[in-house]
């Protein structure tokens, strides 16, 4: 989930009195984290936190919190990244802006998707947008958050709902970057449904934003998710081209999980190719970053792939363990389309063993 990936209302802000110090550090702080500089955006959002602190600007204050701790969810220190969303929260909610108090909520909602907790996630999403009903930008974010959600679950018809209301939202306020974002999500949703054309077209639109405002994160996932389409197509060279750029990003932007995701799709290529054990390496990086990240779902994607692999070398036994990891992985996720593909491949397997 994007969940670092934001719009920014530049207007609010400079309405509070005496706001210039703390908000000047905010827009930079803001700025860095855009072009990949993390640390300097760590070091400004920090700078506009004791600004707002010691002028009393509460609103600057929540909103510097929370960008700084999704910065911190991306370099994987959730324990500080949640501290610091949560301290959003309560500062908009004491301050009665419910704007802010939904997205602090909304953040928080994607830490605990990708931690598995889905239901909890699906509350917060939910009540984020009920909250952030006055901001076409944030219900813009909301329906996004809750499309993930519904795509990992295989409900594509929701899904493509939430996008496409997603997209309105953005599309209603000129918000280019919002728009990408939706433009990247329904490219997933029409790679899962093997409509490869339309994802590339999808992926193409988000890119070219990307580039045109210089986000770089987004530029690496939709080089990413391309690669995803590539695979679709049989065109492994170019997946692992693909996905080993996406690679050099994730890379300079301290993006872990995002890294987990790009080994995967090397290591696909690399077994498509024949090339086994540099696709068992690349598979086995993959694992380990969504461990680390506390990814469920990439590390449930990576070991199923890794499964595949063994049993293509005739290592059916191992296969056979990953893909019971994987299918532990996909339950708690409720990712009912993965859960059927993976007790069909070990009904397989142990039939083969027996």
């Amino acid at each position: 989930m994007s969940s670092g990936l934001r719009s920014f209302p530049l207007a609010r802000w400079t309405q509070e009195t005496g706001s210039a110090g703390a908000w000047d550090f905010l827009r930079e702080g803001l700025a860095q984290e855009r072009s990949g500089c993390m640390v300097e955006a760590v070091q400004w959002y920090n700078a506009a936190i004791d600004a707002a602190e010691r002028d009393t600007q509460p609103a600057i204050l929540a909103e510097s919190l929370r960008r700084l701790g999704i910065v911190h969810h991306q370099r994987h220190e959730p324990v500080l990244a949640q501290e610091l969303c949560q301290r959003s929260q309560e500062i908009a909610s004491k301050l009665g802006d419910t704007i802010l108090a939904a997205e602090a909520l909304n953040a928080l909602a994607g830490f605990e998707f990708e931690g598995g907790q889905i239901e909890s996630a699906r509350q917060k999403f939910r009540g984020a947008l009920e909250l952030g009903k006055g901001s076409a930008e944030l219900c813009g974010r909301a329906e996004q958050n809750l499309g993930i959600l519904a795509n990992v679950q295989g409900s594509m018809t929701e899904a493509l709902a939430h996008y496409q209301r997603s997209l309105l939202a953005f599309a209603s306020i000129g918000d280019r970057r919002g728009c990408a974002i939706a433009y990247h999500n329904l490219g997933m949703v029409s790679a899962d449904l093997e409509r490869w054309d339309e994802a590339d077209e999808y992926y193409q639109l988000s890119f070219d934003i990307a580039q045109e405002i210089g986000d770089l994160h987004l530029e690496g996932l939709n080089l990413l998710n391309t690669a995803e389409v590539y695979l679709g197509r049989r065109q492994y060279d170019q997946a692992r081209q693909n996905a080993e750029n996406a690679l050099g990003i994730f890379d300079q932007l301290g993006c872990i999980l995002d890294k987990a995701d790009s080994y995967k799709v090397i290591g696909q290529s690399y077994r498509e190719l024949g090339q086994y054990p540099l696709a068992e390496s690349r598979l086995r990086s993959a694992i380990e970053l969504a461990v680390q990240t506390g990814s469920l779902l990439s590390e449930a994607e990576a070991s199923r792939e890794l499964a595949l692999l063994y049993v293509a070398i005739g290592c059916k036994e191992a296969a056979l363990e990953l893909l019971s990891a994987a299918s532990r992985l996909f339950y708690r996720l409720g990712a009912r389309v993965d859960l059927a593909d993976v007790a069909l491949r070990i009904n397989q397997l142990e039939e083969s063993l027996a």
